[in-house]
């Protein structure tokens, strides 16, 4: 297996690794876990969390009462929720180093820009685990929860533009005419779709908020008082799923032979379709818990499938260097 051929995979590994991020980052999220370790690095003090209130000083209450939002009385499951989400971190920290590390073997001297990207992506998820002490210094402040969520998408932009530029020099991308409006279509379609999400987020804030007045027994209810935020995100996933659909449909009517572009507009309709539903069943069955962060990674998922294929339709542009050569 070649050099090249290891960061392709380590690359795609490591994308699907943080989108697996998000989703548990959602999960931690949805169960109401984040604060479930209320320091930060450690958890109650501890490199290992406690499984038991045992495990914890008498007068935990007094040390960490504040910062657990008024549940006083320890929780194991949110706890290691929370642990997990800060392990998984870890986890994808070593592998977008390892990603790093094989674009410097395998590129150094073929294309620089693929080092320096890996290098960009390793500087940014050093700088993410930091913000994400400041997520729980802040005792889950909503402006640095999504600050946190947009580092985690720019991340994987610049991971998958790596990993594009690296596939451009083992396989030929198709040709589509009139590149130019589609191009524009898909730039439109990625900041509809980024200003979708961000608008989601602030939905699950009014769902909160919600919640909270009118509790779990009427939680069929709660799509009916959550106003114009709700009903503005239910509007522009139509528009959405229309837009992606008609790029769908320009690529597969424009392309001769099918290769990557055509794969990535498949994905494309299946991960806007799958969103779709998702949403629907958060409306019409009252928020179900495991739901919410599936919506929220198939969101942003839909965003880097989107990011692929602009970047595939403006090859000669993004790729110019790699032409040249």
């Amino acid at each position: 297996m070649t050099h090249g051929k290891i960061f392709r995979k380590l690359g795609f590994w490591t994308v699907g690794a943080i989108y697996f991020l998000i989703l548990v980052g959602g999960i931690v999220r949805a169960t109401g876990s984040g604060m479930g370790c209320p320091d930060w690095p450690k958890c109650f003090g501890s490199w290992v969390p406690p499984t038991d209130i045992s495990q914890l000083p008498s007068n935990y209450k007094e040390i960490y009462g504040e910062k657990l939002k008024g549940e006083i009385e320890f929780n194991a499951v949110k706890t290691w929720i929370e642990y997990i989400n800060r392990l998984v971190g870890v986890a994808i920290g070593f592998l977008v180093f390892g990603t790093f590390v094989s674009a410097f073997v395998s590129f150094r001297k073929q294309d620089k820009t693929i080092v320096l990207l890996s290098l960009l992506a390793t500087i940014l998820v050093a700088f993410e685990g930091w913000l994400g002490s400041k997520v729980v210094s802040s005792e889950l402040h909503p402006v640095m929860i999504t600050l946190h969520m947009i580092l985690s998408v720019i991340i994987v932009f610049i991971l998958l533009y790596a990993v594009a530029r690296s596939y451009n020099y083992v396989i030929e991308i198709e040709d589509v005419a009139d590149k130019s409006s589609l191009s524009f279509l898909v730039s439109a379609a990625i900041f509809l779709t980024i200003g979708q999400v961000l608008l989601g987020t602030q939905v699950r804030e009014v769902v909160d908020e919600v919640a909270k007045s009118m509790g779990e027994a009427l939680r069929t209810e709660w799509v009916a008082n959550l106003g114009g935020k709700f009903q503005m995100h239910a509007f522009f996933s139509i528009v959405i799923v229309i837009i992606n659909l008609f790029i769908y449909y320009r690529i597969r009517k424009s392309v001769k032979s099918k290769g990557l572009l055509s794969t990535f507009a498949n994905w494309l309709v299946v991960v806007i379709g799958i969103e779709l539903i998702s949403g629907i069943f958060l409306a019409y069955l009252g928020f179900p818990r495991l739901m919410q962060p599936i919506h929220l990674t198939l969101g942003t998922l839909a965003i880097g499938v989107q990011f692929v294929i602009f970047l595939f339709l403006n090859k000669e542009r993004v790729f110019r260097s790699i032409a040249s050569k």
